[in-house]
């Protein structure tokens, strides 16, 4: 493993695989199935000036917010470098920070964190360091868009191992943060007609 990850994980997206997954994640019709996405799932939010997202690859979920929240200021998180190049050119290279999500140093607040298919790809012995940087980013909001599972399972990911990791992420925020409450969750369906999404459940939480 290349010494500059702490985790297999981390070098899986960061090489290869990740910048072959912008090819697979990159289209008008995902764009428009995030927007019915965000506009379900923040439907409670109120009003939203900032967003930070972890694991934004490309930007397609912060392009939904754009449209959703004109002049809302986005940052992001990114390790693959090929795809923090492309979020430069839609947010600026100043709001872009091009690196392992355990090694973002949290210096400023956002009304909402937002993380989206990224959980399930961490290793689970540092999920806490994750979801310690979710709520310290946050000033109001975080949302948690992930595959969920009661129990946490580990199953194989376009035939990798150990590199998908389903569980009930949401409720461990809620138990280890006593301040956080549930606002508002669903469900998005991979087979819904019009505006698929890949069997996603989201978890919107507030700071109290």
């Amino acid at each position: 493993m290349n010494t500059k990850f702490k985790t297999p994980q981390e070098e899986f997206w960061a090489g290869e695989f990740g910048t072959d997954y912008i090819g697979r994640n990159n289209s008008e019709e995902l764009l428009a199935s995030n927007l019915n996405f965000f506009t379900k799932a923040l439907k409670q939010a109120g009003r939203l000036t900032s967003c930070l997202e972890f694991g934004a690859n490309i930007g397609m979920n912060l392009k939904a917010l754009q449209l959703l929240y004109p002049g809302m200021h986005l940052e992001a998180i990114e390790i693959n470098p090929d795809a923090a190049q492309q979020l430069t050119s839609l947010i600026g290279e100043s709001h872009v920070f091009e690196g392992s999500i355990f090694e973002y140093p949290v210096a400023t607040k956002v009304d909402l964190s937002l993380i989206k298919g990224v959980l399930i790809h961490i290793d689970p012995d540092l999920l806490d360091t994750v979801y310690e940087k979710l709520y310290q980013a946050s000033n109001r909001l975080i949302l948690i868009c992930e595959y969920y599972n009661p129990t946490p399972v580990s199953i194989s990911y376009r035939g990798h191992a150990d590199r998908l990791f389903k569980r009930d992420f949401a409720g461990e925020m809620l138990e280890k943060y006593p301040d956080l409450m549930l606002v508002d969750y669903g469900f998005s369906y991979r087979r819904d007609p019009a505006f698929p999404q890949d069997d996603i459940t989201w978890f919107l939480m507030q700071k109290a």
